[in-house]
């Protein structure tokens, strides 16, 4: 069995990601090809963002994560609501859900933690369990975005990496639900050019009644993708017909879109290779 991924998507991290990371342009625009094609499967679908909204609209939907931290805390959200969806921890390179879908999609979930030969077989995985003529739709922020180190693929820059750590305990505090303040301060460590991938340290840190109860430490890698890139790549595993869209909109990218989707077709019949 190969490796399974590691993020930082855990513990504290998990639970932050269920407490402050709820909205965003993905929700509406992801749900419109669900609607479109069921049944839908939330792949990375952490603590339910996209997932409990979609369920909660009546749409048959199931998710999966790599974190089983994750997966408990969507199953949480998800029982308050009064939901009961189908939930399973799986490494997406790794794919075997209980059934096939019309449409599966990954939201900012591809390239986390994994190896790039684990991306391309994800691709593989996405592909033979979807039903012909079935619908991927994944994301991909673009290497050159905003919260991307774009300078320090230069030289210089990573010859500066990585940089010390800020006090955790200056960082800004969020209060949860619970009662208790949470804060999380990450960094780059160092970033690869040649094979396009950046490792990030997430620390995580917990406090009651202003005394620190407890903190965590996780590394993450970040797999970098082009457009072209990732087209090949989606070409390859088998996809046709395949639509590119700028920052969650149904619109053809530009330059300076910090977000890149894909939509692209399970072929009712598999092409046959070509011949020379």
């Amino acid at each position: 069995m190969s490796e399974t991924p590691k993020t930082w998507h855990y513990g504290l991290v998990a639970k932050w990601w269920a407490e402050f990371n709820q909205d965003g342009p993905e929700i509406a625009y992801f749900q419109k090809y669900v609607e479109r094609g069921q049944p839908a499967l939330d792949v990375a679908c952490g603590t339910g963002r996209l997932l409990i909204p979609y369920l909660q609209a009546g749409l048959d939907v199931d998710g999966c994560d790599v974190s089983p931290d994750m997966i408990a805390l969507c199953c949480e959200k998800a029982e308050r609501e009064g939901l009961t969806p189908t939930l399973f921890v799986q490494p997406m390179h790794e794919l075997d859900p209980p059934r096939t879908y019309r449409t599966i999609f990954v939201c900012g979930g591809f390239g986390l933690g994994s190896s790039r030969e684990q991306d391309l077989q994800a691709l593989g995985r996405f592909y033979e369990n979807l039903e012909p003529g079935g619908t991927l739709v994944l994301d991909n922020e673009s290497p050159y975005s905003g919260s991307y180190p774009w300078a320090s693929w230069r030289g210089a820059e990573r010859a500066g990496l990585p940089r010390p750590r800020e006090p955790l305990d200056q960082a800004e505090r969020r209060r949860g639900s619970d009662g208790a303040d949470y804060a999380l301060e990450s960094r780059l460590l160092d970033l690869d050019p040649l094979e396009q991938f950046a490792t990030y340290e997430m620390r995580a840190a917990m406090w009651h009644d202003g005394e620190l109860v407890k903190e965590e430490e996780h590394s993450l890698r970040i797999n970098f993708y082009f457009k072209n890139e990732l087209l090949l790549m989606l070409e390859r595993a088998g996809f046709t017909d395949i639509v590119v869209h700028g920052d969650h909109r149904e619109e053809a990218p530009t330059r300076d879109s910090d977000f890149v989707a894909f939509v692209a077709t399970k072929p009712i019949r598999r092409r046959s290779p070509s011949r020379p």
